[in-house]
């Protein structure tokens, strides 16, 4: 009996996904619960799993395909799958798979899909290609790296050919060689990835949707440095984890958030949802492009919960790791430019939240205090804000209230 393996559930409003990879190929043998593909979505990465024993007949959507939630990935022959090796068991269980034609069925083990297409396209010969993938398949970066050396030598051969007097003019090495038929080699074409056109999407939508303005304010971070530098080797000896500066924004901004609620809710229609919680989003700058995993009632944790779950999170992003459960909601977002350098930068909205802080670079500046000038560490903070619900007043009033409460760090305590 055939089953379809299909693109499952993904989460709340995440209905389309890209094929990673495949881990079987057609005619393996897979048992229940087994890993068969990796698909990437805007938020995360899922492995589809068999929910059925047997012997996958026909894979449809290849590496790097768009599919949505329901669509059939692949087809899979029901049956006893046991420990047999994947070709005795296409010949117990799939007789039909043993009349593929072998040099088709040696090429799909041998190369992956896009890799293929590379091939195809371009008429290279495989055999001169060296596969690094599992099992020793053939990749698309092994194509492009085997393209690029053949380009390399055509150029070489080209500038060492002595000149004869009278000769024609020697054609272009871009001219004659086939590869640079339709594109130059100092370019290079990368599909964006599912979470990189997400990103895309979502910046554009928050520019057109929301009215979206920006305040600013700088704030004296002495006091937080002090502390840190006073505390830092107690607190790592205790809970195992750095006293970082995200713990200090994310009470300071929750205290902020009490005192103006308005940059704590929603616009659904005609109504304003205000949040009596709060799950604060941190964004991390992952090498896959920017994740928002949230701190769940970050109001009921303490410095020592917020930096080891935000340590986690960094982790997970690296490692492509993060659940839905760590994405999903979120009432106000923080995101640190700082970390990276910025001085300064308008940070855009996460919809359909209503207000993100920009935290920047610590740099020592000349300010005035009781008519002296004095060097502080002082850091400037920014506040996107969707003007639609949020007044300019309310905003900046929310980072003077940010601003007292940095400064005075103790208040944290009470306020957080």
């Amino acid at each position: 009996m055939s089953t379809n393996i299909v693109v499952p559930e993904l989460g709340e409003s995440i209905v389309e996904a890209t094929v990673i990879r495949w881990f079987k190929s057609e005619g393996d043998s897979v048992k229940i619960g087994e890993a068969l593909l990796e698909l990437e979505t805007e938020k995360a990465n899922f492995e589809v799993a068999a929910e059925k024993q047997g012997i996958i007949t026909s894979i449809i959507k290849k590496e790097d395909d768009d599919v949505e939630v329901g669509e059939v990935l692949g087809v899979l022959e029901e049956g006893a799958a046991s420990n047999a090796s994947p070709k005795e068991s296409v010949v117990e269980e799939a007789p039909e798979v043993k009349q593929t034609d072998q040099a088709e069925q040696q090429s799909t083990e041998k190369i992956t899909p896009v890799a293929k297409n590379l091939v195809e396209e371009y008429k290279i010969d495989t055999s001169k290609i060296d596969g690094t993938g599992p099992s020793g398949r053939i990749t698309k970066e092994d194509v492009e790296k085997h393209m690029q050396t053949e380009i390399e030598e055509s150029e070489i051969e080209a500038s060492v050919v002595e000149p004869v007097h009278n000769a024609p003019a020697v054609i272009s090495t871009q001219e004659s060689n086939p590869l640079f038929a339709t594109r130059d080699v100092r370019e290079e074409r990368i599909k964006m990835s599912r979470r990189r056109r997400t990103i895309a999407r979502r910046m554009l939508e928050a520019s057109q949707t929301t009215a979206m303005l920006t305040t600013f304010n700088e704030i004296d971070m002495t006091a937080v440095m002090e502390l840190r530098k006073r505390r830092k080797e107690a607190f790592k000896e205790k809970y195992g984890v750095s006293l970082g500066l995200n713990s200090f924004f994310v009470k300071a901004s929750i205290g902020a958030l009490k005192a103006f609620p308005a940059i704590n809710a929603e616009i659904d229609g005609d109504d304003m949802i205000v949040k009596h919680y709060y799950d604060v989003g941190v964004a991390i700058g992952a090498s896959e492009g920017l994740v928002v995993p949230v701190l769940k009632n970050a109001d009921g944790m303490s410095f020592a919960e917020i930096e080891k779950k935000i340590k986690e999170f960094a982790v997970k992003s690296e490692e492509n790791t993060l659940s839905l459960e760590d994405i999903m909601g979120g009432t106000f977002t923080i995101t640190n430019g700082g970390v990276f350098g910025s001085l300064m930068s308008t940070p855009i909205l996460n919809p359909p939240q209503v207000g993100i802080l920009g935290l920047h670079k610590i740099e020592d500046r000349p300010v005035v205090i009781n008519g002296e000038i004095a060097i502080k560490p002082m850091m400037y903070v920014a506040l996107s804000y969707d003007h639609r619900i949020v007044d300019g007043r309310e905003a900046v009033q929310f980072l003077v209230r940010l601003k007292d409460l940095i400064q005075d760090p103790e208040s944290l305590l009470l306020e957080g």
